[in-house]
Parts: structure tokens; sequence; C-alpha cells
């Protein structure tokens, strides 16, 4: 797998000053255009999973469901997306959180996840772990076990694992 993370992490470019100045954001978009990594990363997905004795996958909005539906495809097993606040149409749980410019507000629903049942949390990008950490605490108000948390990219000078407290972190391309 270490050729694999290699070609991965050599398709994501920085973008400096996006979406602001001062930041330098990692595009993932090489990745999805091209159709072996693509494979490639979902595999990566798959098969971190595939012994996790899991039942759903659940993904951030929006890059985290492109990686989350495929492997629950592959998986055989559910998809439960957690978007953003208004995006969902039947009753929700949400929480709010801080953000580095500002706040957010994601949801799930309320039904998406039965008491007791396990689950493994997929985005794109691990930066400072807000978005990520207010996904696992919807896990467990709808009852969700989180088994692991997985990523794409991390990055690690912004410490957003140590948010996800004891929840087992897994990434596959670091910066």
């Amino acid at each position: 797998m270490t050729d694999t993370y290699e070609s991965l992490r050599a398709a994501i470019r920085d973008v400096p000053d996006f979406p602001k100045p001062g930041i330098l954001f990692k595009d993932i978009t090489p990745v999805l255009e091209n159709r072996r990594l693509l494979r490639e990363a979902v595999d990566c997905f798959v098969a971190a999973t595939r012994s996790r004795e899991i039942s759903k996958i659940v993904g951030i909005d929006a890059r985290g469901f492109l990686f989350g539906a495929a492997a629950a495809y592959a998986l055989d097993v559910g998809f439960v997306p957690v978007r953003k606040k208004g995006k969902l149409p039947y009753r929700t749980e949400s929480l709010s959180y801080q953000l580095e410019y500002g706040e957010a507000t994601v949801e799930i629903h309320t039904d998406a996840i039965s008491p007791g049942e396990r689950v493994v949390l997929i985005d794109d990008l691990l930066a400072t772990g807000g978005t990520a950490q207010a996904a696992a605490e919807l896990i467990g108000k709808v009852g969700g076990v989180l088994v692991e948390a997985q990523f794409l990219v991390e990055l690690e000078c912004l410490s957003g694992r140590e948010r996800l407290g004891s929840t087992p972190v897994r990434s596959f391309v670091r910066f």
C-alpha cells in the first residue's frame, strides 16, 4: 500500500490562499479525476474497513460522501450522510461547532443508525477536527458506536485527531 499512498500524495495539489488568504488548501480533485487513483483511494477505505464488523459507513458532507458511499457499496453496508444544517428532509439531530473562521452546524437523521449499531466515519481530510468531532458526537447521540474515523488526508500539524479523543483515527496520506 505504500506505493498507493505515495501516488495519492503526489496527486494532491496545493492551492495557496484558498478559501482565504493564508490557507494552503489540499485539493483532492486530481485524485477524483483519475480513475486509477480514485479506485485506489476507495480501495484504501475498503481494505481498512473490511474487518471492522460494521453495518454502516457515515460520510461527512460533501467529499466524505464520495468515498464513503463508494466504500459502503463495495462492503455491502449502508451509508449515512452527515450534512450541513437544513439539507436533510426528515427529523434530525444537530450539533453546532466552531470553525477557524466562524461556526457551522451539521445534522444526521434521527433514525439513520440503530442503537448499538457499529459504524465507521469517513471524510476526505482531517484538519482541525471540528467537523469530525461534531459528526462523531452526532453518531453517539443517535445511538451508534463509532468504531473508527478514516480520512484520505490528514494535516498532522493541526492536530485534528486529538479532538476525536479515544476514537481510533486512520489516515492514508499525511502532510
